[in-house]
């Protein structure tokens, strides 16, 4: 007889996937019960004019969910990005969408409303079908994240597989916090990318357990590059999410912290150096501890 009774799986039911919701979902677990309101949705109709063009069905709310609601009972906005459409790709609309939510955020705070900004990324980088407005406005959304987390801490979510790349891994290293599932991945370029441009010697996209090793959430965590590592729990995520808010602006943010990262990269040889000395040099970024060389 099976030792999994209905008391070990009880736990397990009573879980929702983070990763299985659509963005649209994705934000509405993130808000208050009740407070979900959407802005430029699919029924306002702002989609993309450069897709047609190229023979490409456009999606009413270009892929990007703009949520406002609370948080804990404080304002709050969601910037959700569903992979379902082009996947996740940041195109002139859905970019600016973003930016916009997150400028206005920053002006609330200004005024003394502080809202809370959570980015929930799942995006490959640029659409390159719209390259130059997308990049244009990928900038646009990192100078954004930066102004407003002068104000309040601004957390980003990387749970899906699609992971968070390109230009928007940019983005999400200027978060204030990240939170990250096991089956997320962060970095600049997809393993596809660094396969086709580098070759199979430098990566082999197929090989999942050494990508995840370099590049997957509990790497990212480990190494000091993100800071909450969730099970794929809707409940979890929102309560890291709630965490991150509660422990405030940091006297310093990651992304500030040049001279300890360059020192750091100094003592990396990347010819032989593994995911596991990596953990042990960057993860001494987070704690503060002195570091043994990795160099050979």
């Amino acid at each position: 007889m099976s030792t999994f009774d209905a008391a070990t799986a009880a736990p397990f039911a009573a879980r929702e996937s983070f990763i299985e919701l659509t963005a649209r979902e994705r934000a509405r677990s993130l808000l208050d019960a009740g407070t979900f309101r959407e802005l430029l949705g699919p029924f306002d109709r702002i989609t993309s004019p450069w897709l047609p063009l190229q023979g490409i069905v456009c999606q009413a709310d270009d892929g990007a969910v703009i949520a406002r609601g609370t948080i804990d009972g404080q304002a709050a906005v969601v910037c959700a990005i569903e992979s379902a459409f082009q996947g996740g790709s940041i195109g002139e609309v859905s970019g600016s969408k973003i930016a916009a939510a997150l400028e206005l955020a920053r002006r609330d705070c200004e005024r003394g409303k502080i809202v809370r900004p959570v980015i929930v990324f799942e995006t490959g980088g640029v659409r390159l079908q719209e390259a130059n407005l997308g990049l244009a406005v990928i900038a646009e959304i990192q100078a954004a994240i930066v102004a407003l987390r002068r104000h309040v801490p601004v957390v980003g979510v990387i749970a899906g597989m699609v992971g968070c790349f390109g230009g928007m891994s940019l983005a999400a290293a200027l978060c204030t916090r990240l939170v990250m599932t096991r089956q997320g991945r962060l970095g600049m370029n997809g393993p596809e990318v660094i396969e086709q441009e580098a070759g199979i010697e430098e990566l082999d996209a197929s090989d999942r357990r050494r990508i995840w090793q370099l590049i997957g959430g509990e790497q990212r965590v480990a190494t000091g590059l993100a800071d909450y590592l969730a099970d794929d729990d809707a409940g979890e995520i929102r309560r890291a999410v709630q965490e991150a808010f509660a422990a405030g602006v940091p006297a310093l943010h990651r992304t500030q912290a040049v001279d300890r990262y360059l020192a750091l990269l100094a003592r990396v040889d990347t010819q032989t150096i593994s995911p596991g000395e990596m953990r042990v040099l960057f993860g001494s970024a987070a704690t503060g501890a002195e570091p043994a060389r990795t160099d050979r």
